[in-house]
């Protein structure tokens, strides 16, 4: 049997590809190798599904750091708002939470799978399960899938929809890359985004501060010369191997990329206090040192950051727990705030790509006509989410570039195919 698309893989970009481009009229199968559709989105948003965003067009793809911008055409035909009417009229009412982030009112990540599933099959997509792809083959006028057990599927338009290689047990394992190479399209330099970050830093060796969470402190990154390259406010937390949490996560694919320029290690600066003026906080500390001068100093400045913060902090500066406000000189309390306001460390690595949310690089969108997601180099080609060298930060943003590109792949492949059709 002949098929008009195509979709393989069964993700969130998948399950929207297929769903579009059989609602444009084609005859759809979609291919899953695992024995779940949907799986990257029923463990989404710790297993409530953060489906999209509801911040305005402009800051979704600022929030889309690597080529966001590319998102623009794709954005006017179907949209972050689009992506919330769609789900609520297939009967999924969805709330707004903090920064935008839109959630089933269920709580239920299950609850969006299965209305994508209901979809599918309302549709009469063909959907197989357990099904592994092992080659792509290339025509001038159709296209074949080529199955593991040697099976071959014919169709007039394919849309790879599997993934990059964070989250390999999602199914995301890279397979993609060598299709699309053989199509003749490049794949940019692949490397894990939305990471934790690995540090030889001595409290880290020696654990002083592991397990230490800091909530809304400014986390930046700095270039070579000492400059910010970028600075989130966030919470994160410092581990056994370095750092994490979402402040860290969202500035890892700085980082990573400055290793890649070749650098040793990364300077990051963290702010504990970001409200708080360096200045004000050193003449009020001061203010309460001269009221109080027989008092231990370190009962004066505790509660202003996490005693374990606080504590390393005074260690540094050679301050003891008993010391007197009457003992310490101007220069360690200016020291000691110093370090709170920016407490500079290294990191010198990340965890693996296997170990990232997301996936840096992929399939050049130079190569991909923005407003369709076909390939510029092989006809009835398309390609849709992480597959692309697209990725922006957890919150809904990457799931938004899935369905958006989903949804034009799908719809696109559809229209071509009934162009040949017509042609012929």
């Amino acid at each position: 049997m002949i098929y008009d698309v195509i979709v393989i893989g069964g993700g969130p970009s998948g399950l929207m590809a297929a769903i579009s481009a059989a609602e444009h009229g084609a005859k759809t199968m979609l291919l899953e190798k695992g024995k779940k559709l949907g799986k990257k989105l029923a463990i989404s948003g710790g297993g409530r599904c953060n489906v999209t965003n509801r911040l305005p067009q402009e800051e979704v793809i600022k929030h889309i750091p690597g080529n966001g911008k590319f998102l623009y055409s794709a954005f006017s035909i179907f949209n972050n708002y689009d992506i919330i009417d769609y789900f609520e009229n297939m009967g999924v009412a969805l709330k707004e939470e903090d920064h935008g982030r839109m959630f089933p009112v269920s709580n239920s990540a299950q609850s969006v799978v299965d209305a994508l599933l209901d979809k599918l099959k309302e549709l009469n997509v063909t959907v197989k399960m357990n099904t592994k792809v092992n080659a792509v083959h290339y025509d001038e006028k159709m296209h074949n899938v080529i199955l593991t057990e040697g099976e071959k599927l014919e169709t007039k338009a394919i849309v790879i929809a599997v993934g990059g290689k964070a989250v390999p047990h999602t199914g995301s394992t890279g397979d993609g890359y060598a299709w699309a190479k053989k199509a003749g399209h490049t794949i940019t330099e692949l490397y894990p985004t939305e990471v934790a970050l690995t540090s030889k830093e001595p409290f880290i060796q020696n654990k002083s501060l592991q397990g230490l969470s800091l909530r809304g402190i400014d986390l930046s990154v700095l270039n070579k010369k000492g400059k910010p390259i970028i600075t989130h406010r966030m919470d994160m937390i410092f581990t056994h191997f370095g750092v994490s949490g979402p402040a860290v996560l969202r500035c890892s694919q700085f980082v990573v990329k400055e290793l890649m320029k070749g650098q040793k290690k990364v300077p990051m600066v963290l702010d504990a206090l970001p409200d708080e003026n360096e200045d004000k906080l050193i003449e009020d500390i001061l203010t309460s040192m001269e009221e109080n001068p027989k008092k231990a100093f370190k009962n004066i400045v505790k509660g202003i950051v996490p005693e374990r913060l606080l504590t390393y902090n005074l260690r540094q500066n050679e301050v003891g727990d008993e010391q007197k406000c009457a003992n310490i000189s101007k220069e360690t309390v200016r020291s000691i705030v110093h370090g709170i306001k920016n407490f500079q460390f290294y990191v010198h690595g990340s965890l693996p790509i296997e170990k990232a949310f997301v996936t840096g690089g992929g399939v050049s969108i130079k190569e991909i006509v923005p407003n369709t997601m076909q390939s510029k180099i092989m006809h009835g080609l398309y390609f849709c989410g992480e597959i692309l060298d697209i990725h922006g930060y957890t919150g809904g943003y990457n799931i938004t570039s899935a369905l958006v590109t989903g949804r034009l792949a799908g719809m696109n492949a559809a229209e071509e195919v009934s162009y040949m059709v017509y042609d012929s």
